[in-house]
């Protein structure tokens, strides 16, 4: 059944009937509304001085929201060009609703933004294709034999400090490897779990030694941002020791096909496969392809971070 609004007559009603000492729930009976409507009336309009329900009040209060209501809003131009450059940038819409609120820029929600983005495509627009959508597909392994992860003297990630899993200290990465399709390029990805900062290196070959070299390329960009770091159990990562030498951070290792331990990671990944789609080579990529893309989700809003970038969090710890 649809939803019609209260009007002015029945709110006059509701404040004889409840005048008359009449509960809600009776209220609502002779009004024929639900209850919950009824309640809900009462309680956002009711004087905050003494209580009572003044149908005027309600009506001038109802009035005051609808006026305001993000629905009557009618956005200018200069608003959505604003809107259109972060989206752009490969911005989500909730990122961009979320980063013009809390700058106080103005006021919009998400699905607006995307009504607007299909709009748009309807009128031959590209904004969509700046909008990332990559569904993952799983397996399920049964009756096969584990043969990941078996080194010698590697730390499993019970062994890892406690304040790792809290993410409130900078200085704990997570670490892995991204395919590419028909050769052996590839790129390492490195995501600091408190702040969701990524750097990515890229791959000649998905190998032990090509592993090593360029993680410690990219642990002396900021050497004193690194603690440990937290891989899977791929064969690239069985020289981890060199890397440790070479720079002092301590590896641990997550338990085999528990992808979850690695969360931050495994985000990540996906957000880097916007530009890096699964079946394409990734032999025509360079580091300064790495660099630029690891700029972009790094100067990201985001959520959880109440509309922060990692960057922000990263360069202030």
């Amino acid at each position: 059944m649809k939803y019609h609004q209260i009007t002015h007559e029945e709110r006059y009603r509701i404040s004889a009937l409840r005048q008359s000492g009449l509960w809600p729930a009776e209220i609502a009976r002779r009004l024929g509304r639900h209850r919950s409507t009824i309640s809900r009336e009462l309680a956002r309009n009711r004087s905050r001085g003494d209580g009572r329900y003044r149908p005027s009040k309600a009506q001038e209060r109802t009035n005051g929201r609808r006026s305001r209501s993000r629905r009557n809003r009618r956005f200018s131009q200069g608003d959505w060009q604003q809107v259109k450059r972060l989206l752009r940038r490969d911005w989500s819409p909730e990122q961009a609703a979320g980063y013009l609120d809390k700058r106080d820029e103005f006021a919009i929600s998400h699905e607006t933004i995307y009504r607007h983005v299909w709009a748009d495509r309807a009128a031959g627009g590209d904004l969509h294709r700046h909008l990332r959508c990559a569904p993952k597909k799983r397996r399920k392994r049964y009756g096969r034999y584990d043969s990941r992860g078996r080194l010698a003297g590697k730390r499993a990630i019970e062994e890892r400090p406690a304040a790792v899993e809290r993410r409130q200290a900078v200085g704990h990465w997570e670490i892995d490897t991204v395919m590419g399709e028909g050769n052996n390029h590839c790129i390492v990805t490195l995501v600091e779990r408190a702040t969701g900062y990524a750097l990515i290196g890229k791959l000649r070959s998905r190998n032990a030694r090509e592993v090593t070299r360029r993680t410690v390329s990219l642990i002396r960009q900021s050497p004193r941002k690194f603690k440990t770091i937290t891989a899977d159990n791929g064969t690239e990562f069985h020289s981890y020791k060199k890397i440790e030498d070479a720079t002092g951070v301590r590896f641990y290792f997550a338990t085999p096909y528990h992808s979850w331990e690695r969360g931050t990671n495994e985000n990540t990944n996906g957000l880097i496969r916007q530009y890096l789609p699964k079946r394409k080579s990734m032999a025509h990529v360079t580091q300064r392809d790495c660099n630029a893309i690891a700029k972009k989700l790094n100067s990201r809003p985001r959520k959880r971070y109440d509309y922060d970038t990692p960057e922000e969090r990263f360069h202030a710890a």
